[in-house]
């Protein structure tokens, strides 16, 4: 039987789709190898978006094309937007790639290594629209928590942003599918879902005439056996009053509102085609608060934008102070290859880039500091996440953290808690970005 390992690098996007590929191949009988570098075929399900990412993606690939030198594997197959991005580059380059499979041929993933078997280099791309993202797929994470992808592509044309042009337009999977996966989930003991989506604020537009997501989530609200529901990737200008209401009122939606600004100067939204303003952020965010008890904001920022003066930075290093953001991440900007920004005049030096995305950081670590003293003493709910054999003692996260993007809490237990466990932590003191405490 033909070993497959998987390598999905990424984002969680990304990764429900390597999680569908996994289900058909091993319907199809293949074996899943848990260890990729002990397969006799290896996909590396990548990603393309930003400079950083290929460079990961890229040294992935050439790891284990070294591991199929050395006869150690027999094939390697590159998937996801990297091979969506760059096509035939990539067989070009790399010549000990055996296939290069675009997102819209995903569902052909068995037929393709049969053809690799056989001798062939396969480089296969369909249309963009046949990327399927039901319930059919393998949960590659831990058995408490599940990723939904509510919807593909995006449409908002964001002048920085080569998604659109790598996974093409915004389309939602129907209320049904998703309300009917996460029952299932639900019942095989899936505690968090995480919604997700390049877009989760557009759900539903495009086949319902309107955004759905308020009516999805309070559905998904009332299934049993659920502990939270998460939401990412919001955007500020779609995020009505009826939506800020399912946020205060769900008994299982937690409050955490993830809400990409990445600037605030109206000229630079302008110039990343984004609408809106400072004022308008300001009071997006003081209404949240009013009407959302507990709510943690998490936002993203790009600085060194084209064209940012040393005005408009100062003016977002402000709006991080004014705001003080529950948890917040600033990329330095990446001009990447077919997007409008990357021909935009005023082009940035990468040090000044990288140096204003540090300034970004160091005010959001004081500000972060600050939060955390203020949990000292205080008892959050805490899902666990396993032992740390170093640390020695459990660790976690709270609803105020989403999984691999904020921090852990760890914490010591004269009871072993099981993993996938929610349990009653106090907070006894802090470290970095995460609490320390001692479950009770």
């Amino acid at each position: 039987m033909t070993r497959i390992g998987m390598v999905s690098l990424g984002c969680p996007k990304n990764q429900v789709d390597a999680e569908r590929m996994l289900a058909i191949l091993k319907k199809d009988g293949y074996e899943i190898a848990y260890d990729a570098a002990l397969s006799d075929v290896v996909i590396i399900n990548t990603c393309g978006f930003i400079q950083s990412a290929k460079e990961e993606a890229i040294e992935t690939i050439l790891e284990f094309c070294t591991l199929k030198k050395e006869g150690r594997i027999k094939a390697v197959i590159v998937t996801g937007c990297l091979a969506e991005r760059y096509r035939d580059e990539v067989l070009k380059e790399i010549p000990e790639v055996d296939a290069v499979v675009g997102i819209g041929k995903n569902d052909d993933i068995s037929e393709i290594i049969r053809k690799v078997y056989m001798g062939d280099r396969v480089l296969t791309f369909g249309d963009k629209k046949d990327l399927c993202f039901d319930e059919n797929r393998i949960l590659s994470t831990p058995g408490y928590l599940a990723y939904i992808k509510i919807a593909e592509g995006c449409d908002n044309r964001c002048s920085y942003c080569a998604i659109p042009g790598i996974r093409g337009g915004f389309r939602s999977r129907t209320l049904e599918s998703i309300v009917n996966e996460v029952k299932l989930l639900a019942k095989n003991g899936v505690k968090e879902i995480v919604l997700i989506a390049q877009d989760t604020t557009r759900y539903g537009e495009d086949i319902y005439g309107e955004p759905k997501l308020a009516q999805l989530l309070r559905e998904l609200d009332g299934i049993d056996g659920l502990k939270w529901i998460r939401t990412l990737y919001m955007y500020p200008e779609r995020i009505t009053d009826e939506l800020i209401d399912v946020f205060a009122t769900g008994k299982r939606i937690v409050p955490y509102m993830d809400i990409p600004m990445q600037h605030c100067d109206r000229d630079i939204l302008k110039r990343m085609n984004r609408p809106g303003d400072e004022d308008k952020l300001l009071g997006l965010v003081e209404k949240i608060r009013g009407k959302v008890p507990g709510v943690v904001l998490r936002t993203t920022l790009i600085a060194g934008f084209p064209g940012e003066s040393e005005e408009q930075f100062t003016s977002l290093c402000e709006f991080v102070k004014k705001t003080e953001f529950d948890r917040l991440g600033c990329f330095a900007y990446s001009p990447e290859e077919g997007t409008p920004a990357a021909e935009l005049e005023g082009q940035l030096d990468d040090e000044i880039k990288e140096h204003r995305a540090q300034i970004v950081y160091d005010e959001q670590s004081r500000i972060m500091f600050v939060k955390n003293e203020g949990m000292i003493g205080k008892t959050l709910e805490v899902v666990c996440e396993g032992f740390d054999r170093y640390a020695e003692c459990f660790f976690g996260r709270s609803y105020m953290d989403a999984p691999e993007i904020d921090g852990k809490i760890f914490f010591t237990a004269d009871k072993k808690p099981g993993t996938g466990e929610f349990v009653s932590v106090r907070i006894t003191d802090t470290i970095d970005f995460d609490l320390i405490g001692e479950m009770i």
